[in-house]
């Protein structure tokens, strides 16, 4: 499979991207270890009119100045002092958006998953949930803000052949903050994939 292009990344409907990375495959090569998965989970962020983003109103900070730059690089950032989250930043520079990646189903350097996350055997559990998978693929920090056709961590396009069954779409998880904004249906899976993270329908 190929990279995914930098006009992939481009798109200004910050909702459709997050469907269409559905089905794509995230790498990393971390400490000389390969892993990739299938992306199953993500949800959409929708910049500065969105409260549940990281940029709503404009913010501007240390942090969040990767959203403002061009599509296609990646945004990583600690959540509550313990998870490293997995963004990919989208749409062109100076439109902060972004898309969560929150569930993988693992297809290469398993062993490696399971090594640093202390598990003994393949579970669901290994990459559900951004967090979870973050830590499976050796993403953190060091990665923030990395091109995502680079060679540390890039995303392929889907095999050739693939169908993506039915797309579930949710209420976004965890930003309860947000309001109203909390309540769209801005999260979106692949139905029956064992890799999403809960709750599911």
């Amino acid at each position: 499979m190929a990279k995914l292009p930098f006009s992939f990344y481009q798109q200004e409907d910050v909702n459709a991207l997050a469907i269409a990375l559905l089905g794509k495959q995230l790498f990393t090569l971390v400490d000389g270890a390969l892993t990739a998965g299938m992306i199953v989970e993500t949800e959409a962020y929708k910049g500065i009119e969105d409260k549940a983003s990281h940029a709503y109103g404009g913010r501007f900070t240390d942090r969040t100045k990767v959203m403002y730059e061009s599509g296609g690089l990646s945004y990583v950032y600690l959540c509550y002092g313990i998870h490293h989250l997995f963004n990919v930043v989208t749409a062109a520079k100076g439109t902060p958006h972004a898309v969560l990646i929150r569930g993988l189903e693992p297809i290469i350097g398993i062993d490696a998953m399971l090594e640093r996350r202390g598990m003994p055997a393949l579970k669901p559990n290994l990459t559900a949930g951004p967090g979870a998978l973050a830590k499976a693929m050796g993403i953190d920090r060091r990665l923030n803000g990395l091109d995502l056709s680079g060679s540390e961590i890039w995303i392929e396009d889907a095999p050739e052949g693939w169908l993506p069954g039915t797309v579930v779409a949710s209420h976004r998880i965890g930003v309860d903050y947000a309001e109203d904004h909390a309540l769209l249906p801005w999260r979106y899976y692949l139905k029956g994939n064992s890799y999403v993270s809960k709750p599911r329908s």
